[in-house]
């Protein structure tokens, strides 16, 4: 497994590659086949009151799959921890699903995996450069980002999607792997594009485009 560690606002020391190098076993014993993991670091600087905040995401690139997880915390070992422990869940839970599908020799609805499963998610919009070249459903192709207008908080994006048909248990599946609270797709039922989303507690949402 390739494991490729990415530094911004700070410098990565030999001490925290080695922290992590000990660590990540566990991503190749819960993984399938995992083809690298890629770790990102960034320092965000607050006011004076709270200081500085380390913030760790890792992902995990799988045949046909990305699994993703961040965590925020006073520094970059503690933040390191708090993502490898959403991480392992996840990818529990991808195996879970995986002999599921094997047992049923079909695919798997959402009714079938408990409260548990979708237990304690950090949801948050992943960056869709992530999915890039990696082989992933939906990889997402981003354009330039726009300039930031003066002092205004708004950044404009533009992104193109290359979809792989699917269902919409597999579409919820792969946002929940992802992080993200929403996952764009092309319906394998339908043919048309659509979305799913999280609703307020543990429901979900579909949007179909006709036309």
């Amino acid at each position: 497994m390739e494991v490729k560690i990415t530094a911004r606002n700070l410098t990565v020391s030999d001490r925290f590659r080695e922290y992590v190098s000990d660590r990540t076993h566990k991503v190749e014993q819960l993984g399938h086949k995992v083809q690298s993991l890629d770790i990102k670091v960034t320092r965000h600087d607050h006011s004076r009151n709270t200081g500085p905040e380390d913030q760790v995401e890792l992902t995990v690139f799988e045949p046909g799959h990305v699994i993703r997880a961040e965590a925020q915390a006073s520094d970059k070992f503690a933040a390191f921890d708090i993502a490898l422990g959403k991480l392992s869940e996840r990818l529990r839970r991808a195996s879970d699903r995986r002999k599921v599908h094997h047992g049923h020799h079909g695919s798997i609805g959402t009714s079938e995996l408990t409260a548990h499963d979708f237990a304690e998610l950090d949801i948050r919009p992943a960056d869709g450069d992530l999915l890039l070249g990696k082989g992933a459903p939906a990889a997402a192709i981003s354009e330039p980002e726009a300039p930031d207008m003066g002092e205004s908080p708004v950044v404009i994006r533009r992104k193109e999607f290359e979809a792989t048909p699917m269902t919409v248990d597999d579409a919820l599946y792969h946002m929940e792997l992802i992080g993200h609270d929403f996952y764009l797709f092309l319906d394998s039922e339908t043919g048309k594009p659509s979305v799913v989303y999280r609703r307020k507690g543990w429901n979900y949402g579909v949007i179909t485009l006709n036309g």
